[in-house]
Parts: structure tokens; sequence; C-alpha cells
């Protein structure tokens, strides 16, 4: 029972700070997933909350596991596992068996599993949870208590201060398809052998005032005592989906100049901003007068945002302004507004406001060696994640739970 208890203390602790830290570099992502969630559930008016409520979660899973793996308030670590995998074991059986989201988004976007592979996972977890549980009688303190507490709380503001940075200076990883260095047509593009998708289809007609279902090799084409009603489409058979499958930029004209775009031999810089109302009216001023200089010096700019027609026209002040689905916008970047520079379709660099290079480096002589200087990672999110990390992992390795002095029966690493 023992060896039981400490595998399931190890396994628990590294999967929920797992789950904590790819939550953390992307909290943007963490909060779309909640409004997810608020839309399935039919609790919209919670949608203003879901960042903070995304760092609240992320965090919770961090510090219950890094309390339960190094032992520090090992017995609060414990409760906080508990309660996370009372809430979130039913929560997703009721997801597999209604699918009203299609993924859980327990792991952010690093790791993608379906309803049913997370709750079997939960399943598995739940059952470590209630070993360590009702274990937890045999807990033992290793340290003053002022000082294990102290710890937990400095880890804590320096998980949450993590989180923030990532916001602030885009992702220390990008687990999104639209990461710098990809091709986007090249992501579109399903490949040989691969097959898509199957839906039947099926055509519903009235005669008589009596509905009939007809599929396309039956129905009534040629009989205009028919008249038709509706078209389904339903899947299936789940095929081949290409990392991007919605990419898709309007004119104000209706029309999809996505492959003019994607196909331009040159720079194009594109301002994206899902809701330009959204945006910090300083950050907007910003990007316009970058755009002044982008389009004075010979590149391409682009405002590419999902506002509504009434919202354009109060920035139509000679800018190019495109439009595009939000869900899209929000997934090629989480800043608003943010910057990609494209070139042959490709991704070369992106820019949250805190990132963006001067504008005078922005020009027609530049060269792809002189972007990538240009799209270097924030060297203040790099640090401070190295010191963070550093600062957990000196934790860890100092905690008697570790260095096999803890005499706790729990285990030890």
């Amino acid at each position: 029972m023992k060896i039981l208890r400490l595998l399931s203390r190890i396994t628990v602790g590294i999967l929920f700070m797992f789950s904590g830290t790819v939550k953390a570099i992307d909290p943007l992502g963490s909060a779309y997933k909640f409004n997810d969630y608020f839309q399935a559930f039919h609790l919209e008016f919670l949608k203003p909350f879901s960042l903070g409520l995304a760092i609240l979660l992320f965090t919770a899973e961090f510090i219950s596991g890094f309390s339960v793996l190094s032992g520090y308030r090992q017995k609060t670590g414990i409760w906080g596992v508990m309660i996370l995998m009372l809430i979130f074991t039913p929560l997703t059986l009721i997801l597999a068996i209604t699918n009203p989201v299609t993924d859980c988004g327990c792991f952010g976007d690093a790791i993608h599993l379906t309803n049913w592979q997370t709750f079997g996972k939960n399943i598995v977890l739940m059952a470590m949870a209630v070993i360590l549980f009702t274990g937890r009688g045999r807990v033992r303190q290793i340290s003053n208590a002022n000082r294990e507490w102290f710890l937990i709380l400095i880890v804590t503001l320096l998980f949450i201060v993590f989180s923030l940075l990532n916001i602030r200076y885009l992702q220390l990883f990008d687990f999104l398809p639209y990461k710098t260095g990809t091709n986007i047509p090249a992501s579109m593009v399903i490949p040989e052998g691969k097959a898509p998708d199957e839906y039947l289809t099926t055509f519903i007609y009235e005669k008589d005032g009596i509905e009939k279902e007809f599929t396309l090799e039956n129905y009534p084409a040629d009989d205009s005592s028919w008249k038709f009603v509706d078209q389904k489409s339903r899947l299936i058979k789940k095929g081949y989906l290409p990392p991007i499958h919605d990419f898709s930029i309007t004119a104000p004209d209706g029309q999809d100049i996505s492959n003019n775009l994607l196909s331009y031999p040159g720079y194009t810089l594109i301002m994206i901003s899902r809701k330009l109302k959204e945006a910090a009216p300083q950050q907007l001023g910003k990007g316009f007068e970058l755009g002044v200089h982008c389009m004075t010096a010979g590149i391409g700019f682009y405002i590419l945002t999902a506002s509504g027609s009434s919202e354009l026209s109060q920035y139509n002040n000679g800018f190019n302004l495109f439009t595009g689905d939000e869900t899209t916008l929000k997934t090629i970047i989480r800043s608003n507004p943010g910057y990609i520079l494209l070139k042959n379709g490709t991704i070369m660099g992106k820019w949250s406001p805190a990132t963006l290079p001067p504008k005078v480096q922005f020009n027609n002589g530049m060269t792809d060696k002189q972007v990538e200087r240009m799209n270097n990672k924030s060297l203040v999110l790099v640090i401070y994640s190295l010191l963070f990390s550093a600062i957990v992992f000196a934790l860890l390795i100092s905690s008697p739970y570790v260095r096999n002095k803890g005499g706790n029966e729990i285990g030890y690493l």
C-alpha cells in the first residue's frame, strides 16, 4: 500500500503541475474554453469573469500538485486535489454523454483528448486521489507551518505572474496551428491517402401536407408535386481534419481574398483585432501609425477583425479593412491587437503590442534573417520562466520528501 501511495503522489503531483503549467502558458485560451462551457450550459452571464476563473483554476491545479509532490502543506494539497476531482469527474462524464464541448481543455492546447478519454483519465486520477485522501492522516508536517505557508504563497504569486507575462508577451510555447514558421496553405491541405469527413445528406420534401425524407439517390427531382422543405447533413464518418481548416479573409464587398493574400511573395503585415472596440485605443493608435509607415515603406498592411460593419465605419481611415471569423482570429494570435507578418503564406513573425519591434525595422529591404531576429521571444518572459522553473525545482529537490528524510509513510521520491 505504501508503494501505491507513493506512485499516486508522484503521478497526481506531476500531472496537476503539468496541467496547470500548460494552461498558464496560454491563459486566454483557458478563458476561451471557459466561455465555451458557459455557452454550452447557458451561463453567459459568467463570461466577463472567464479569465479570472481560468487563472484561479490552473493556479489551484499547479499549487495542489506542487504541494502533493513536494510535501509542503501536503494535507491542504490533497484536499485541493480531491475537491478538483470531485468537481471535474462528474462534469467530464456529462460532457462525454452530451458532447456540448468537443475538447475539455484539461491540458490546454498542448494535448487534445476526447471527452471519453478525459473521463477515463479522471477516473484513474480520482482513484489515486482517494488513495491519497484516505492516507492523509499519515501525513506529517515536514517544516515549520508558517515557513511552509510562506513558500506556498511565494510559489503561488510567482506562478500567477508567469501566467500574466504570457498574456503580455504572447505564449512562451505556441501550441496553436498558427505558430511562427507555419505555412498556412500547406497546413490546410488534406494529405494523400487521408479521407475527409463523410456526411449523409438528406432532403425533406412535402406533398399533400405530408413531409418525407429522401437521399440524394431517390429525391423527387422530376416530380413537381413535391415541394422542397429542408436539407440536413449528418456526420457518419470522421475523417482527417487538417491543422488549419477555417482560415478565411473577406473583403468589404464580400469577396474571399485569402488566396490573394497567401500567395503574395513579399512581406505583408496584418494587424489583427478580434473586436476593435475591445482593444485599447492607445494600442490601436500605435498600430495605425505602424500601418502608415509600412505603406510608405512599401510593405503591405491590412487590418483583420471580426467587428461588425457599423463598428468598421468608425475606423475607415484609408486602411485595408478585412473581416474574419472571431474564433479563427483568436486562434491566430491571442493579443488584441496582435500582429503577424506573412510572406508567401508563411507566418514569419508574431507580436503583441508589448513585443512589437520599432516601426523603423519594417522596411522594404528587410531580410528573412532580420525578421527572425525581430521575432525572438521576449527576454523578460524567457528569463522569468527560467528563474521560476529554477525556484520550483530547487524547492522540490530540497524537500525532505525528495531527499528521503521526511519520515512520511506516504513515501518519497
